[in-house]
């Protein structure tokens, strides 16, 4: 009985640390904007924590936003964001800054309706863009 009582009280102490680690972070980081928050690593690990276009708002704070892109096939970029649009589907804005830029004459795509560009070599993405002020 003794350590029956004396196991029940390890397993409180255990869940509420945990409930107070989780609500400690979520507390510090709430928005789905934060590349720290819950939401944006739950979908950095694959969950669908959030949605895509969020998530490409908040890859601008991520230090690591390079790992979910470079290296990823046309096919695992799109089960990752959704869809891609090529040089000729995007806004005018990407456009020209493409033109003017040292990436001018390589295969790129951009995911979804965002500024992030991605250029392909060799049906890999080998380096990651985020089109502003050009």
């Amino acid at each position: 009985m003794a350590q029956r009582h004396q196991q029940l009280k390890i397993l409180g102490v255990v869940i509420l640390s945990v409930t107070v680690v989780f609500g400690a972070w979520w507390a510090l980081y709430p928005g789905p904007s934060d590349p720290k928050g819950m939401l944006y690593i739950g979908w950095r690990l694959g969950l669908p924590t959030l949605d895509p276009d969020y998530a490409l708002g908040t890859m601008v704070g991520d230090r690591h936003r390079d790992t979910l892109v470079i290296g990823k096939t046309n096919e695992q970029l799109t089960k990752r964001f959704g869809y891609l649009l090529t040089l000729d589907q995007t806004g005018g804005y990407n456009k020209f800054c493409y033109d003017n830029s040292d990436y001018k004459g390589k295969h790129v795509l951009f995911l979804r309706n965002s500024n992030w560009m991605v250029v392909m070599s060799n049906d890999r993405a080998v380096n990651l863009v985020l089109i502003k002020g050009c």
